[in-house]
């Protein structure tokens, strides 16, 4: 008798989280739909969001990347910034955009490094 109660349990602790976490993404789907919300990605992670934050609070800067194909888009990072991370965030939106666009598709960034180059772009006052 106790080990039908304590499968039981499991079940409904099983199916409890489960309608917790459909609730959580279905809230957390309702929010992204809002226009305030339109810089946030789709899947945004901790970090993203975290960005997004210290950039309305002044601490991140949002950089404008032109591409030689006439299309842009922004990325946001944070004033501490490294190239690097620079170069990990242009990774990440590009990949984003992309598979929005086409699906899953395979980017050789050892050659889009080695071959095209980051240069500011100053606009005149």
């Amino acid at each position: 008798m106790e080990s039908g109660a304590k499968e039981e349990g499991k079940v409904l602790g099983y199916n409890s989280k489960k309608v917790k976490k459909v609730a959580i993404l279905s809230t957390l789907a309702a929010l992204l739909d809002d226009p305030i919300l339109a810089d946030v990605p789709k899947k945004p992670s901790l970090s993203d969001v975290d960005t997004l934050i210290n950039l309305e609070l002044g601490s991140a800067m949002c950089i404008s990347i032109f591409r030689l194909d006439g299309t842009s888009f922004d990325v946001a990072v944070m004033n501490s910034a490294t190239v690097k991370d620079l170069k990990l965030a242009i990774k990440k939106k590009v990949i984003e955009l992309e598979q929005s666009k086409m699906g899953h598709r395979h980017i050789s960034w050892r050659h889009v490094w080695a071959n095209f180059c980051l240069a500011p772009q100053w606009e005149a006052p």
